[in-house]
């Protein structure tokens, strides 16, 4: 079958030779409408970009990430250029969060200068943005810490989500709280999915049921944390404990008890999730489910790797590297008064 030309998806799209390429090149000036025919023409045809016939490596990974001042995007982005250096890459960063940031001119960008394949870490990318990358780029391409339904044609580096909602819970359950919070991350995002089924998980296990009004979603930072924490303690039946989302919503509960009053672990227990940095900052040093955020950039940057030396086939790989109950001082056995 004869490979598919920008001739035969212009045609298929009902548009011109250079609207396509416009298209294709990330430049604007071109309406959504005809953007997304376009790209599903390239679908359809299965036309791909003309590379060089030996496609010679640049040296170089593109990690795409939503936010570089998190402790955990500071911890990931430090494991994924140690990763880039030990597998022979330099690592070029762009972050999504920027106000001036488009993924047209990203992709567009990208294509110029070539890349040896992309990771990434984006909490909002839709399926569209993620295929858009994938068929006008061309390289390897790896979700970090995937968000959303698992494409299985995609490779993709996560972590046990839902085991580390069991562990966080059981912990709390077996210090004899029954009263257990749970504030999570955005509820489109796996991850928080996943840490919400092991909170049920561990719950049923123990006989005991959970309480939905002790159940709120935020987004993943500090003030999320505060505000919903605040609005369970101030309940007539408050918890006595908290499993939160991540680490800075957690730092967000314990702003919410000192405002009312109450000492962690006194008078309320915190779990958060990830071990970042924040961990031993926060007074007292938090108790939280470690995310082994080195060894999942190494382990992106390597399947950028063996994907160059040994193209995937239909399906993608998936890892899932354990998470760890790392057990401080913002816990407590539960003291009824």
């Amino acid at each position: 079958m004869p490979r598919a030309t920008l001739a035969d998806v212009a045609a298929a799209a009902g548009v011109s030779v250079p609207t396509v390429s416009k298209v294709l090149s990330g430049k604007k000036h071109v309406s959504a409408a005809t953007r997304d025919k376009v790209l599903e023409a390239v679908r359809t045809a299965g036309y791909e970009a003309p590379r060089p016939a030996t496609a010679p490596r640049v040296g170089v990974v593109d990690l795409l990430i939503d936010g570089l001042g998190s402790p955990w995007a500071q911890v990931l982005i430090s494991g994924a250029e140690k990763a880039a250096a030990r597998w022979g890459f330099s690592l070029v960063v762009t972050s999504s969060a920027r106000s001036d940031f488009d993924l047209r001119r990203w992709i567009g960008m990208v294509r110029k200068r070539n890349t040896d394949g992309i990771v990434l870490v984006l909490s909002r990318a839709d399926q569209r943005e993620i295929a858009a990358i994938e068929e006008l780029l061309h390289v390897p391409l790896v979700l970090l810490d995937p968000v959303g339904q698992r494409d299985p044609r995609l490779s993709t580096v996560g972590a046990t989500n839902w085991l580390g909602g069991v562990m966080a819970t059981t912990h709390l359950l077996e210090l004899g709280h029954t009263r257990i919070a749970f504030i999570g991350g955005p509820l489109d995002t796996q991850c928080t999915l996943d840490r919400y089924e092991g909170y049920l998980a561990a719950h049923r296990t123990f006989g005991i049921d959970s309480d939905p009004a002790l159940t709120r979603y935020g987004d993943f930072l500090v003030g999320s944390g505060r505000a919903y924490g605040g609005e369970m303690l101030d309940r007539d039946d408050p918890p006595t404990a908290v499993f939160a989302g991540n680490d800075l919503q957690a730092a967000g509960v314990y702003q919410a008890a000192t405002e009312r009053g109450l000492r962690v672990p006194d008078d309320l227990s915190v779990v958060g999730f990830d071990d970042s940095l924040l961990c031993e900052t926060l007074s007292p040093p938090l108790t939280t489910v470690r995310q082994p955020l080195d060894d999942m950039a190494n382990e992106a940057v390597r399947l950028v790797y063996e994907e160059l030396t040994h193209p995937k086939g239909a399906s993608g790989t998936r890892i899932e590297l354990a998470t760890t109950l790392i057990v401080r001082r913002s816990t407590a056995p539960h003291v009824r008064r």
